[in-house]
């Protein structure tokens, strides 16, 4: 019986002893961030407008590209590769992850979206925790396009109109 109750007590403050999985890094890469002073939330100074359009270009030259978890390249890209490498061609860095970059820049109304701003969307079922990203190449009253690299396509240009987008979306932000 004696044995029985340091057994017990021993299992118990064994499984008291539970080490969590959730650590959170501090290692934070240092960003270069773009100044823009603002009059209006619709506005933008003229120079960020040539850095958006190459950053969209950047972002259109992997159109057709194959979707590869973690990819960065023309081999293959994901959602969160393809905003990265985007932003980098015109120095900007920015975290790596969906879940770094939703936290990242102002949020913005999705009826005040821009061409560069950032859609950020919750696509597993009966979930909204964010898991995919794309950046708008196209804003006008009503009409949102935005490029985003698809598990099922690969990188390729959609619009939020289209009703499992359109359901999907969680939030936008603006970077510049």
């Amino acid at each position: 019986m004696r044995k029985l109750i340091i057994l017990l007590s021993l299992l118990m403050s064994i499984s008291a002893c539970k080490s969590t999985k959730n650590t959170k890094s501090s290692n934070r890469k240092t960003t270069k961030t773009t100044t823009v002073v603002k009059k209006s939330n619709s506005t933008r100074k003229a120079t960020n407008n040539s850095t958006i359009e190459n950053i969209i270009k950047t972002a259109e030259k992997y159109d057709g590209v194959r979707y590869k978890y973690g990819g960065t390249t023309k081999k293959g890209m994901d959602c969160s590769g393809l905003i990265t490498t985007a932003y980098k061609s015109e120095n900007i860095t920015l975290p790596r992850t969906t879940g770094g970059l939703a936290t990242t820049g102002d949020w913005v109304d999705v009826k005040q979206v821009q061409k560069g701003d950032l859609l950020f969307f919750a696509t597993k079922k009966n979930s909204r925790h964010i898991n995919h990203v794309g950046m708008v190449t196209e804003s006008r009253p009503g009409y949102v396009e935005f490029i985003h690299a698809s598990t099922s396509k690969g990188v390729m240009t959609s619009e939020l109109s289209e009703k499992y987008w359109y359901f999907a979306f969680v939030q936008a932000r603006r970077i510049l």
